[in-house]
């Protein structure tokens, strides 16, 4: 590092390499202060970071998913869906629901997919929801008293397996496992299949109302007594044996996981707003 000499009336100055952009905060101050190396409450000022260009540009990385990407925190969004399902529920079943939850049912290729789940006295509601329109797409209805067995677990994954996730969840069984065709187990969009798979949605702690509706021990502890009441109440064969809950890892049967890898980490099983496409 070169310098030039002082002249009178001039102070010295250190030259710096060209592809140094951001001198520090300590080589910005005045050379008077940075002589004196007194900690000075000017000082401290000058080191801190800038208010407004923090509030102008924040760091993107803080919120990796920020809530208002989701559709289904908009305002009144959550609302107007459980307010649909339930009119079309008592209209069109003449049943009455007993609980609402928003969760995320991971199929059998480990693809997520946002859903609005409802218990009422006899059925067990998943419902595909577009949040983004606000309409019903799809929705399935599981008696309660063919539910034979609930597990609760930890995800786990064939050892060779290339696309895994973590957490747990909760897998709600309506038939055997065994009984569900090959074609079927390898055919990802399937949906003959004898069970859901669910874990909490990505917005549970971004409110106190979505703390309660993303639960997923709140559901399951809705779930497993309105199960054993069905099945006492049940008065058809072979139902009243009651229904198993265990404990146990949740086996998800991926290898490759290309689709789940591509697809849950660019949430496309979720309204989420993409961002512009014109301009």
């Amino acid at each position: 590092m070169s310098t030039i000499g002082s002249f009178e009336g001039f102070e010295p100055v250190s030259l710096k390499p060209d592809d140094d952009d951001h001198p520090s905060e300590r080589e910005r101050l005045p050379v008077e202060e940075r002589s004196s190396g007194r900690d000075s409450a000017s000082d401290r000022i000058a080191r801190q970071p800038s208010v407004t260009e923090s509030a102008l540009y924040p760091n993107p990385f803080l919120q990796p998913h920020s809530t208002r990407k989701y559709f289904v925190t908009r305002p009144g969004a959550i609302e107007t869906a459980i307010e649909d399902l339930k009119t079309h529920v008592e209209e069109k079943r003449g049943e009455v629901v007993q609980g609402f939850w928003l969760l995320t049912e991971v199929d059998h290729w480990n693809n997520e997919k946002e859903r609005l789940v409802a218990i009422t006295e006899d059925t067990l509601l998943i419902c595909k929801y577009d949040f983004i329109m606000l309409s019903c797409v799809q929705l399935q209805c599981i008696p309660l008293n063919s539910i034979c067995r609930i597990c609760l677990g930890n995800f786990v994954f064939p050892g060779k397996s290339l696309d895994k996730r973590q957490g747990e969840g909760i897998r709600i069984f309506w038939g055997k496992r065994e009984e569900q065709s090959l074609l079927s187990r390898w055919n990802p969009w399937s949906t003959d299949v004898p069970y859901a798979t669910f874990t909490e949605h990505p917005m549970k702690y971004s409110s106190e109302k979505f703390s309660k509706i993303c639960k997923m021990s709140a559901f399951t502890a809705q779930l497993v007594p309105a199960v054993q009441n069905a099945h006492k109440t049940s008065s058809e064969p072979g139902r009243g044996k009651g229904v198993m809950v265990s404990t146990e890892p949740i086996l998800i049967e991926t290898y490759t996981g290309l689709m789940s890898f591509i697809g849950n980490r660019n949430k496309l099983g979720y309204s989420l707003a993409r961002g512009s496409v014109g301009f």
